[in-house]
């Protein structure tokens, strides 16, 4: 049976949470002294009402977390936090719509970066603040947050961890998930600092260089510029975006042994090794189409090259250049990586690339399995076997995906002038990348589509962030049986 006094508990903790963070926001509202304060004060007021008052009702329950409850708690969280993250949009004024702020904070929290603003510019510092502070809280895992940054919520852990971090195993640091979640929330802080400390020196101004750290760490792609990262045309600055894009799409957990001195795992490492790979080969391939097909210079095409490829395997979402304007041989390189998606135990999404890896092994070896069928051949990563259930998981996990991915890019079709459109909508939010293709593409948003559609999408988001199994298994009966 469901433990519904537990879940109410934590669900109450992590509200008053995520008010502080409201309220957090609302120190840099009346640091520019601006119209939408009172917007935070009524949200971060709510917001810490409503977790109060569901804690103090399920004051004293244990902490006996099970698996199910797990599975629960992460789901309803991640929606429940969209509700109250939209409540400053809406007060505000700056999206008056429902549908419009509560798809634009689920693309938040989820790192989607998919976007419904046509006026960034003239949003208010405060609400600009929020927008890449929502993208930061998701990026890393809003319960793992909980976990690192405010123990004494005393919310347990390994649930919660496993059915929110992502990946396929996820990688623990020390034999303590409070202890890990500290380690990979400390070393994603640690990054952000230094991101905006570089961005500074670039050039950037303050404000503008902590936002772009925020929402590059979380491989969201929010940015305070209604031509993204584009409008920053320093050389300089976008190089260092591109690295940390590309750190914050590494697995944490070697990110870590290289911050500790620990340099040769993480070459050492296939899935880093098989990462960095697509990586150089699909930026080669695309700079040298662009400097013998579209005769651009060698340094702009291979800055372009290497922005867009870092940008989209990451699922970061930021754009320096419209690939549409491209070749259609280069657009179809671009729409391969949507399928990629980052590390695993990085903030990146999509598929992962270690499930893109031993997919590949497996097949390979299947065919060496046909030539010899008395044969032996275990599936190797890092010098492993790996068992026969990460196999199937990952098989399962790619059926799954394809299997969504078709029956809502029809569905989509309902709703977008072109196929497409349809089916770069749901890759890039399922995928939670931000820009697709068509009438979504680099240079537009998602603005024009009808509200079933954006519903539709931001439900595809969450979906993606959680990696399918999180969510799917809330509709499965058997889930539901004492």
């Amino acid at each position: 049976m469901v433990k519904h006094k537990i879940i109410l508990n934590i669900l109450g903790k992590l509200l008053i949470g995520e008010s502080l963070f409201l309220f957090l926001s609302l120190l840099v509202s009346l640091l520019y002294q601006e119209s939408d304060s009172m917007a935070f004060v009524k949200s971060g007021l709510i917001t810490f009402t409503v977790g109060g008052m569901s804690y103090m009702l399920s004051k004293g329950v244990g902490k006996d977390l099970g698996k199910r409850e797990g599975y629960i708690i992460v789901s309803i969280v991640w929606v429940v936090f969209s509700i109250f993250g939209c409540l400053p949009y809406l007060f505000s004024g700056a999206i008056p719509s429902v549908t419009d702020a509560f798809f634009e904070t689920m693309s938040g929290f989820t790192t989607t970066g998919s976007s419904i603003l046509n006026n960034i510019e003239e949003l208010p510092h405060g609400i600009l603040f929020w927008r890449s502070l929502t993208q930061w809280m998701g990026g890393m895992g809003i319960i793992v947050m909980f976990l690192a940054i405010l123990p004494t919520l005393g919310i347990g852990g390994r649930e919660l961890f496993i059915a929110e971090v992502p990946g396929p195993a996820p990688d623990k640091l020390t034999p303590r998930i409070k202890e890990t979640a500290r380690n990979l929330w400390g070393l994603y802080i640690l990054f952000t600092f230094a991101e905006t400390i570089l961005l500074f020196i670039g050039g950037m101004n303050f404000f503008d260089a902590i936002n772009h750290s925020l929402t590059t760490m979380a491989t969201g792609g929010y940015s305070t510029k209604q031509a993204s990262a584009g409008f920053f045309t320093s050389p300089y600055l976008q190089y260092v975006i591109i690295f940390f894009m590309f750190v914050a799409g590494t697995n944490f957990t070697l990110a870590y042994a290289m911050v500790t001195g620990k340099a040769t795992k993480v070459f050492r490492d296939e899935e880093f090794r098989f990462y960095a790979l697509v990586v150089l080969l699909f930026t080669g391939i695309i700079t040298l189409v662009l400097v013998v097909g579209d005769d651009f210079g060698l340094e702009r095409a291979f800055r372009d090259s290497l922005f867009t490829v870092v940008s989209i395997i990451t699922t970061t979402g930021y754009a320096t250049a419209d690939y549409l304007l491209w070749t259609p041989f280069l657009g179809m390189l671009v729409f391969v990586l949507f399928f990629v998606g980052g590390s695993a135990g990085s903030t990146g999404g999509g598929v992962k690339v270690v499930r893109i890896l031993l997919l590949f092994k497996n097949s390979f070896y299947e065919l060496k399995r046909l030539v010899h069928p008395n044969a032996v051949i275990p599936i190797r990563y890092n010098g492993h076997v790996v068992d026969q259930k990460t196999v199937t998981n990952i098989l399962a996990f790619f059926v799954f995906y394809i299997i969504i991915f078709m029956i809502s890019s029809i569905l989509m079709s309902l709703w977008t002038p072109d196929i497409y459109s349809a089916f770069s909508a749901v890759a890039t939010t399922l995928g939670n990348i931000g820009p697709g293709f068509g009438e979504v593409g680099p240079m537009e948003n998602f603005f024009h589509l009808p509200a079933l559609a954006k519903w539709f999408l931001s439900f595809l988001m969450l979906l993606g962030r959680l990696e399918l199994f999180t969510v799917l298994i809330l509709f499965s009966p058997s889930f539901w049986k004492h």
